[in-house]
This record gives structure tokens, C-alpha cells and sequence, in this order.
């Protein structure tokens, strides 16, 4: 994750840089009637400053340049400062002091070129590596991926012919006649009925009538054998 930050930070520590260049200072030291350095290079946007170092008075004034400009009169010990805002060649000299020459080159800024967003490559490699990157730049921050591998899905399509196999087994076993149990359940229920009264009582009579007539035809028989014998 740092590595990402650093690769990430890297175009805005590159534009700064110039910046801060640009927004430099510079100093010309008046001294020995002269100006110390005679040349000087400076980036658009920097400031020098000339300091007086002379017991003469002495300004500073161009005689070429984009832009002009034109000191008050230094006393020993005092300064003035020009921001040098145009690019080019720039000479001055002291006008009291004609003598005093020096240079300037002021060099024009680099153009901003807007930082690149940083892409970051998702792609599922095998090496399960995070990487993202800038266009343009060397640097390559490459991290541990934590994204798990997506999960694949498998769907199996049910075969057509299935459906319909289906779906006439389901009336067949709708229309199949239900196997029924009345008939028995009343069989077991007459069984475990108690026999009628009625006809227990008429049972009994006629066991008893049939005994009746068991005896009378005995009796007949025995006085038939009575009879005879006498």
C-alpha cells in the first residue's frame, strides 16, 4: 500500500519541484564597483536582489531585455528586488557608474503536463499480484492482491425431453384409483358386533323343538316294541 502512495505522490513531488524553483531568490552583491555575479540564470518567477556594498551610491537600470526596470539610488547597505516575470536576456549597468555592467538570462518554465490517473490492473493473472501504474512514469508498485478469485458458477440446463415425462406422470398417478379399505373396515366392524337377541332366542327354540321331537318319536318307538311283545 505505501509503494502505491509513493508511485501515486510522484507527479505531485515532480510539478513542485519546478515550482519551487521558479519561486527562487537570487543575490547581486554591489561591490568594487561591480556587480558580483556579472551573469546570472534564473528560472521566470525568481527575485533577485541587489544589495549595495560600495560607500558610492549606485542603482541598477536595463539597457535590454522584455522587460525594463530601474532601481532608486542604493546607499551602502540597502538592497532592491525585481521578480523577473518574461523570459530572456536581460542587461543592466549603473548609471552613475557606466562601467558596471552585468547579465541575466531568464529562463522560461517548463509546461505542466497534467498528472496521469493511475490505473490499476484487476486482471485475474495467476500470480494474484495488485498492480498499478502510472503512464509515463518508470515506477511500478506491485502489492499482494487480497481479492479472492471469483467463484464460478456452473448451470445445468435441464434436458426438454424430461418435462414432459414429468408431466404425464403427474396425471397418470392423479387418475390411478385409490386402493380403498371400506370394505374390510365394515367386515371387521360387523365381526365385532354382539349377536341379535332375537336370534339367539330363536335358536334356543328351536334347539328345544328339536329335541321335543326327539323324545315323542322315542316314546313312540318304545311303545311300538311294548306292544308287540305282548
Amino acid at each position: 500500500m505505501g509503494a502505491v502512495l509513493v508511485v501515486l505522490a510522484l507527479p505531485t513531488l515532480l510539478f513542485a519541484a519546478p515550482e519551487r524553483a521558479a519561486a527562487a531568490s537570487y543575490r547581486v552583491v554591489m561591490k568594487g564597483y561591480a556587480f558580483a555575479p556579472g551573469t546570472l540564470t534564473v528560472d521566470v518567477g525568481s527575485t533577485v536582489t541587489w544589495t549595495n556594498q560600495d560607500t558610492a551610491p549606485h542603482d541598477v537600470k536595463t539597457t535590454s531585455g522584455p522587460a525594463s526596470f530601474h532601481s532608486p539610488m542604493l546607499d551602502k547597505g540597502q538592497s532592491w528586488s525585481f521578480t523577473f516575470t518574461e523570459a530572456g536576456s536581460y542587461g543592466y549597468y549603473c548609471t552613475v557608474h557606466p562601467d558596471m555592467t552585468a547579465g541575466i538570462v531568464v529562463r522560461a518554465a517548463a509546461p505542466a503536463t497534467p498528472a496521469a490517473p493511475a490505473t490499476h490492473d484487476h486482471s485475474g493473472s495467476s500470480s494474484g499480484q495488485h498492480r498499478a501504474t502510472v503512464p509515463g512514469r518508470a515506477a511500478t508498485a506491485v502489492t499482494p492482491s487480497t481479492r479472492a478469485p471469483a467463484a464460478r458458477t456452473t448451470h445445468t440446463a435441464r434436458s426438454p425431453s424430461a418435462s414432459p415425462s414429468m408431466s404425464m406422470a403427474s396425471p397418470a398417478a392423479v387418475d390411478s384409483p385409490p386402493t380403498t379399505t371400506a370394505p374390510q373396515a365394515q367386515q371387521t366392524v360387523s365381526a365385532a358386533r354382539p349377536l341379535d337377541p332375537l336370534l339367539v332366542l330363536a335358536g334356543l327354540v328351536a334347539g328345544v323343538a328339536v329335541l321335543c321331537l326327539l323324545l315323542v318319536g322315542s316314546r313312540a318307538a318304545a311303545s311300538r316294541e311294548g306292544g308287540g311283545g305282548d
